[in-house]
């Protein structure tokens, strides 16, 4: 089974254009470990989805499980006031 974490990795290193050859070389890990992690082949340590994270600017943030819906609400909301234009800007 492959985690919204591990998609969100995957995504964002096909997003920065980096292969996994790429990101394993930067992350200090082999192709085969990130394959086999963004394939869900492997439960990949904590070690290894930081470093690949590091390597794509990202950080790992645990949120209580009570707040993630707020979270999720509130970045959201953030998201679609960026994506808004500004009111009389021309």
């Amino acid at each position: 089974m492959i985690s919204d974490l591990i998609l969100t990795l995957a995504q964002a290193r096909k997003t920065a254009r980096i292969t996994q050859a790429e990101l394993a070389e930067r992350a200090g890990l082999s192709r085969m470990a990130v394959q086999r992690t963004e394939t869900g082949d492997v439960d990949p340590r904590f070690s290894t989805l930081q470093e690949m994270a590091r390597v794509l600017d990202m950080d790992l943030v645990a949120v209580p499980s009570a707040l993630r819906a707020e979270l999720q609400a509130w970045l959201q909301s953030r998201s679609s006031s960026q994506e808004a234009p500004a009111s009389g800007a021309e």
